[in-house]
């Protein structure tokens, strides 16, 4: 029997338990089944454009339909924007008037990678290469002695656009970034961890054969020109109009003797936008406030450009929605509240010094609710207020979602960004929602598969309040 001490303290006292210990056997299988097709996802959609296609191919299956603004629309329809196959946005119209603000969630779709120069290609020493540029916030010297795939579009000068994936399927050739051995790699390993690879050091090599012809010079170089013609019908110049993205070549796989986490690229932010997109497929045919689920591009460079948040298009599409009801933009934005669904970095067992441990995320206790992200003094954040903090906090208790708060490190120590500050300049109340991440940025990021279901029992949840 607990003494009367142990008992005030369950009932004063916070202390966030892992989710095993507060869920069942049949909860905790519901979680791994819900992660299967989660990892399809991942393998599915390894660039914006392919989860902007893998979004569209499921979405148009369940009956959604192209947002016309000059269409009534009637409680229970569902409708989505496609913003230059980069950006998403799906739309549940709601019971209620879509003055009294609508249920928004926003997650990126974007990751860190290598994009292609737009003058890529070259030859030294009767080797093919590609210059890149890397996207994103990259540990450099994580890149290298690693199979790549290459995926994007190319636009030829005639206005054909060519989607190109090589490297995912097992017949498929991989591409490489390469690194010097150990043994002449004095000079490189007394550079700064940040310079042990160089920007322009992540070239990628892509063939070393010629193409047999006496007359001709960088005969590598022309073989796979001559190559990349016959498979796709485009000459080098075709390069400058195009969008191709190398990423890690491997499937999301099951880590740890457990299975309970999985390992994959590309889950910052794609665990969040997956169980966000989810879960407005499964919310109510009718929700009470309308559903708006966001998943857009550009955040891991800013947000700027016409298909990241920064941008205006999330405002025109309440707008054009709201005047289908004849109400103003600003006032169903200003009624609105969102879970800007963006993950958080988990805390690191072998780098704990990182981490206020009070105040990080742990895997295996559930979504994290961050308030706050920015840097150092709050800058760059929106900073939830205690009464949604609140709001929030009631949604997840009243459905059992297990969650947990998390700081993103330490004060001065890093600290990082999401939408949730461009959200929140609409007049909108915000704050992030997510899943802690491990070995985040990284080409090999890892999460709990607990974790990730509460994430979408969260999405779930807000939007059937």
């Amino acid at each position: 029997m607990k003494s009367e001490g142990s008992k005030l303290q369950d009932q004063l006292f916070y202390s966030p338990k892992h989710a095993c210990e507060l869920l069942s056997p049949e909860q905790v299988k519901a979680a791994d089944d819900f992660c299967v097709d989660y990892m399809a996802f991942l393998n599915a959609a390894k660039t914006e454009r392919e989860a902007v296609s893998t979004v569209l191919g499921q979405i148009k299956q369940a009956g959604y339909q192209p947002f016309d603004p000059k269409k009534t629309y009637s409680a229970g329809d569902r409708v989505y924007l496609n913003n230059r196959d980069k950006a998403v946005i799906l739309a549940v119209i709601g019971s209620q008037p879509i003055e009294e603000g609508v249920r928004i969630a926003a997650a990126h779709i974007d990751s860190p990678r290598l994009d292609l120069k737009p003058n890529p290609l070259y030859e030294d020493s009767q080797m093919a290469l590609f210059k890149t540029h890397y996207y994103g916030g990259i540990k450099k010297y994580q890149w290298p002695a690693m199979p790549l795939s290459l995926h994007g579009v190319v636009i030829k000068g005639d206005g054909e656009k060519v989607t190109v994936n090589i490297g995912e399927e097992p017949g498929d050739p991989v591409f490489c970034v390469t690194d010097l051995l150990p043994h002449l790699a004095g000079d490189q390993m007394k550079r700064t961890l940040n310079e042990g690879v160089k920007g322009e050091e992540l070239n990628i090599l892509i063939g070393s054969r010629p193409f047999l012809d006496d007359d001709a010079s960088e005969k590598v170089k022309l073989n796979i020109m001559s190559i990349l013609h016959e498979k796709y019908g485009i000459v080098e110049k075709d390069f400058l109009s195009a969008e191709l993205e190398a990423v890690p070549a491997y499937p999301a796989r099951d880590v740890g003797f457990d299975r309970s986490m999985i390992g994959s690229y590309g889950q910052d932010d794609r665990v969040c936008a997956y169980t966000a997109f989810k879960a407005t497929l499964d919310c109510r045919k009718v929700p009470s406030k309308t559903v708006v689920t966001i998943l857009t591009d550009k955040e891991e460079t800013g947000s700027d450009g016409n298909t990241g948040l920064n941008s205006a298009y999330l405002k025109y599409f309440i707008a054009d929605l709201a005047a289908t009801f004849g109400v103003e933009g600003r006032t169903v934005l200003s009624h609105s509240a969102c879970l800007s669904a963006d993950v958080n970095a988990a805390f690191d067992p072998t780098f704990p010094e990182v981490n206020e441990k009070r105040n990080a995320a742990y895997v295996n206790k559930g979504v994290v609710v961050t308030k706050y992200t920015g840097a150092r003094g709050k800058s760059g954040t929106s900073d939830a207020s205690a009464e949604f903090m609140g709001s929030v906090r009631r949604i997840l208790e009243k459905n059992d979602v297990i969650w947990q708060t998390g700081e993103l490190g330490k004060v001065d120590q890093g600290g990082g960004g999401t939408v949730a500050q461009y959200i929140a300049n609409l007049n909108v109340d915000v704050v992030d929602v997510g899943v802690p991440v491990l070995s985040m940025h990284s080409p090999f990021e890892v999460v709990s598969k607990l974790d990730t279901y509460m994430a979408y029992r969260a999405f779930l949840s807000f939007f059937n309040d």
